[in-house]
């Protein structure tokens, strides 16, 4: 079994700065693509950074310059640095990755349960 747990999540001001880590637990064989998303009540979950295998990333533009994703293979974890952070970065983020587990071939989808992170003076 594999499971993906969040945390980091909670109330900042505007220009504040949270740091969310994504940690992997279970049978793991390799860990791949690992992506985080974002869901704002009434809003359709969003793509925010994304961190392949072999370190490549990529950002939503409303978060470029702004967030940083990296990742620690040797502790199954990634972290999501989010600094400046706007209120209109209010939601419950996610984390989401390709998993191969020990003894098979082909990665599997897994979702953790989100953390909210609130953005309020």
């Amino acid at each position: 079994q594999v499971q993906l747990m969040e945390s980091g999540g909670g109330l900042v001001q505007p220009g504040g700065s949270l740091r969310l880590s994504c940690a992997a637990s279970g049978s793991i064989a390799s860990i791949k693509t690992v992506t985080w998303y974002r869901q704002a009540p009434g809003n359709q979950r969003e793509l925010v950074a994304v961190i392949t295998s072999d370190g490549s990333t990529s950002y939503a533009d409303s978060v470029k310059g702004r967030f940083t994703i990296s990742r620690d293979n040797a502790k199954n974890t990634v972290s999501l640095q989010m600094n400046s952070l706007k209120p209109k970065d209010t939601a419950v983020y996610y984390c989401n990755a390709d998993i191969i587990r020990k003894g098979t071939w082909l990665a599997q989808n897994y979702w953790g349960q989100g953390t909210q992170v609130t953005v309020s003076s």
